[in-house]
């Protein structure tokens, strides 16, 4: 005998919101068909005598059952509007820094979206230097004469942010902050002169160089060779390598340098770095050289003693190389102050990527796309239009002292918007550290000392110069 009954099944699905009105349900009705087994029992007789066997089999029988769904009517996120200012993102997504170029752009990704939850949406386009300067200039140039950007950042390396303000961002009177570039020339670049549209939010080599030629001094190297890049970064940082170490009593036998694209072999830069026999090679480079010319270096017995800059810092590198053969051995590079600012910046990205910030210069790509934001929402708050000129003029305005303290994240940003509004003044401490431009658009940020280790990430912090010791 069929056994029927009707089953109904509901979903209730509830959001939560405290000040939206209930979701009205949505019934919805259809058939659908189940299987129900149903035991039978069968009687079976068998020619023997006095027995009797009982056998039971499954028999499935369907069934038609009526189901009742009921969801909630989908509550619409509110709004973000259009965005308020355009930013060209200048990274280095191939070329001799390619490691680096995907962690600016994720740590530029969670700054646009602080801006959104903060109420003041901002438009992040992106573009490839290539770590090149022509395709660096061309990238800049279609920023800002196809996509109208209001600010570039970048680029990375030296070598293509200059040729760039010189051929685009301060032609077209487009302020322009690297995140990146460190080379002294960028303080007293010619083409800026009178104009003020480079900024960056790291510091010179002349502050990390200094640093450089301190940590070999006090590492016991007397002599020492450098291997560097052939560009403004590369020239300008072995420089001050130079002076600062042999200022302290050292003897720097040879400089060394290399072509920006990076090349299958570097054995004759190695001959001549080691013919005086140094005992340590300064490597200052990027990841695509270096990582060539280490092995190299190692196999062929020039060098077994390296010392490493912000160029050099990567986690990729020793796994080509061989972990073992770089640890234990010192760098530097910018750092950022361990206190609020950079705390926070720390526990966003934790929540975002689930890692920590890898790479350096992460903290001073967020510093330069915040700085760009709040300097928009002042000329808004001011009743101005955003245009390059008034974001530039009011760079200073939001970073520099004096004013109420703002750091990273869509809260103190909140707060920051708010102030502005009430016409009051605001000084962001970023989270690479104060971001206090000076006349020349420099900041000064603390210097790592860093040094390989044989776990990954690869990278261990040893601690922050405070302060810039003689040169």
């Amino acid at each position: 005998m069929k056994a029927k009954f009707l089953a109904i099944l509901v979903v209730l699905g509830i959001v939560a919101a405290a000040c939206a009105p209930a979701p009205t349900p949505v019934v919805i009705e259809k058939e659908v068909v189940v299987e129900k087994p149903v035991v039978k029992t069968v009687e079976v007789v068998k020619e023997v005598p006095v027995e009797k066997v009982v056998k039971e089999t499954v028999v499935v029988e369907k069934e038609v059952v009526v189901e009742v769904v009921v969801t909630p009517t989908p509550v619409p996120k509110p709004p973000v509007g259009p965005p308020k200012v355009k930013i060209g993102a200048l990274y280095c997504l191939t070329g001799a820094l390619a490691e680096f170029g995907e962690a600016f752009r994720k740590t530029g990704d969670m700054a646009k979206d602080h801006f959104a939850e903060a109420g003041f949406p901002i438009e992040i386009v992106v573009a490839d230097t290539e770590t090149a300067a022509i395709p660096g200039v061309e990238a800049a140039r279609m920023l800002v004469d196809v996509e109208k950007v209001h600010a570039l950042i970048g680029a990375a390396a030296s070598g293509v942010t200059v040729p760039i303000a010189e051929s685009v961002s301060i032609p077209s009177e487009v302020p322009q902050i690297s995140y990146a570039s460190t080379s002294p020339l960028i303080t007293v670049l010619p083409a800026d002169e009178g104009k003020d549209f480079l900024f960056r939010t790291c510091p010179s080599d002349a502050l990390q160089g200094v640093i450089m030629g301190k940590l070999a001094w006090d590492a016991g190297y007397k002599t020492a060779a450098v291997l560097y890049v052939n560009n403004p970064y590369g020239e300008g940082l072995a420089e001050q390598f130079k002076e600062s170490f042999e200022f302290r009593g050292g003897k720097v036998t040879a400089m060394v340098p290399h072509d920006e694209a990076p090349a299958p072999t570097y054995v004759s830069e190695l001959r001549k770095a080691a013919e005086a026999k140094p005992e340590v090679l300064a490597a200052i480079s990027y990841p695509g050289h270096a990582t060539v010319y280490l092995k190299e270096a190692i196999e062929g017995g020039f060098f077994d003693e390296f010392l490493f800059c912000d160029g050099t810092k990567s986690v990729e590198m020793p796994k080509e190389v061989g972990p073992e053969y770089l640890a234990g051995m010192f760098g530097t590079a910018p750092g950022a102050l361990k206190g609020a600012s950079y705390d926070v910046f720390v526990a966003e990205y934790m929540a975002y990527y689930g890692e920590l910030p890898p790479l350096p210069f992460m903290t001073n790509t967020y510093d330069a796309i915040t700085v760009i934001g709040l300097a928009a929402a002042k000329c808004e708050a001011d009743g101005k239009d955003i245009t390059p000129i008034c974001i530039r003029d009011n760079l200073r305005e939001v970073a520099n002292p004096p004013g109420e303290t703002i750091t990273p994240g869509p809260e103190s940003l909140k707060k920051a918007l708010d102030l502005l509004k009430e016409g009051k003044d605001i000084n962001y401490e970023g989270a690479a550290g104060s971001v206090d431009f000076d006349d020349a658009g420099d900041v000064v940020t603390p210097i790592e000392i860093w040094k390989y280790v044989e776990e990954a990430p690869y990278i261990a912090t040893e601690r922050l110069e405070m302060t810039i010791p003689p040169k």
